[in-house]
C-alpha cells in the first residue's frame, strides 16, 4: 500500500477485488457504482463509502468519477493515531455502508483534494481529522430502528408496473412521508423515489439477461409506458441500452455479471 490518501480516477471500467485494510472512497466529482459484500451504493459528492478489511467489492463509472480515497494502514495505526477516537473508528470501519458527508466533513474532503496529498505530513493529518469528524457522524437516532427495507424492497417488486408514491413506503415503514425522506437521505444518500427508480431498473436488467421478453414489455412491467424514456434510463444507470444489455449477456451466458448498487446503502448498525 502506498499513500495513506490517494485522488484516483475511475471510468467504466470494473474494478473487482479485495484487499486486507479498509478503505473510504469519498465522491469529488461524478457519480461512482460501488458495491460491497453484495451491498450496493453510488458515492458522489458529499458522500463515502465504507470498505471493510478483506471485504469484495466491485466499482465502477460509465461517465467517469473522481475520487479522494483513504487507505487505513492497520489496527495499530488506528490505535496510535486516533488515540480516544480509535474505537468509534474501528467500528465504523468494521461494517459496508455509505454515509452522507455534513457541510465541514465536505469541506475537509475538498480541502484535502486540493492539497499535495503526496506529502506524508498532510497525508497523515489529514486522515487523522477525517477519521475523526466522521466518528460525530451517526445515521440513526438513540433507539431508532433500521428501515425496513425487505419489505419496501418486496413491494416496489409487486407492484413495480403500477405508480408507486413516497406515501407508500411510508406506511410500510410507519412514518410520515417526510421523516421517511430524510432517514433515506441519512442512511442511503438517496431520496425514497430514487431508491425506487433503481430497484425498477435492475429488475429490468435482470429480465433483459434472463428471459426473451420484448424490451417494451419489460419496459411495461417495471413502469415505463414509453420505452424511449426507458432505454434513456437504462443509458443512465448502466451506460448502454436495453437491447446492447441484452446482447452482452448473450455474448457471455457462462458469465456471471456484476450486481452495482443493486439495494441501498444501508447502514446494518
Amino acid at each position: 500500500m502506498g499513500s495513506i490518501l490517494t485522488l484516483r480516477h475511475y471510468t467504466h471500467d470494473l474494478i473487482a477485488h479485495s484487499h486486507e485494510h479498509a478503505q473510504l472512497v469519498f465522491g469529488l466529482r461524478g457519480q461512482l457504482d460501488f458495491e460491497v459484500e453484495g451491498r450496493g451504493s453510488q458515492v458522489q459528492q458529499q458522500s463515502f463509502v465504507v470498505v471493510p478489511a478483506g471485504a469484495r467489492h466491485v466499482c465502477g463509472s460509465p461517465s467517469g468519477s473522481h475520487c479522494l480515497v483513504l487507505d487505513i494502514p492497520d489496527e495499530h495505526w488506528v490505535q496510535q493515531s486516533l488515540g480516544e477516537h480509535a474505537e468509534a473508528s474501528r467500528r465504523l470501519l468494521d461494517v459496508p455502508r455509505h454515509r452522507l458527508l455534513g457541510p465541514s466533513q465536505s469541506r475537509l474532503v475538498n480541502w484535502l483534494a486540493d492539497s499535495p496529498v503526496d506529502d506524508p505530513l498532510i497525508a497523515q493529518q489529514g486522515a487523522v481529522l477525517l477519521l475523526a469528524s466522521l466518528n460525530h457522524s451517526t445515521p440513526l437516532h438513540p433507539g431508532e430502528r433500521r428501515l425496513p427495507y425487505a419489505a419496501m424492497k418486496a413491494h416496489i417488486e409487486r407492484h413495480a408496473a403500477h405508480p408507486l408514491q413516497v406515501a407508500d413506503l411510508a406506511r410500510i415503514a410507519g412514518l410520515s412521508s417526510a421523516h421517511l425522506h430524510a432517514r433515506f437521505i441519512a442512511e442511503c444518500g438517496e431520496t425514497p423515489m430514487e431508491y425506487v427508480r433503481r430497484r425498477r431498473l435492475h429488475m429490468a436488467l435482470e429480465l433483459l439477461r434472463g428471459s426473451a421478453l420484448p424490451v417494451g414489455e419489460i419496459a411495461s412491467r417495471v413502469g415505463y409506458s414509453s420505452q424511449s424514456a426507458f432505454a434513456a434510463a437504462m443509458l443512465r444507470e448502466f451506460g448502454h441500452s436495453p437491447r446492447r444489455l441484452r446482447q452482452g449477456a448473450q455474448a457471455n451466458p457462462s458469465t456471471k455479471k456484476p450486481r452495482i448498487a443493486t439495494d441501498a446503502g444501508t447502514d446494518p448498525t
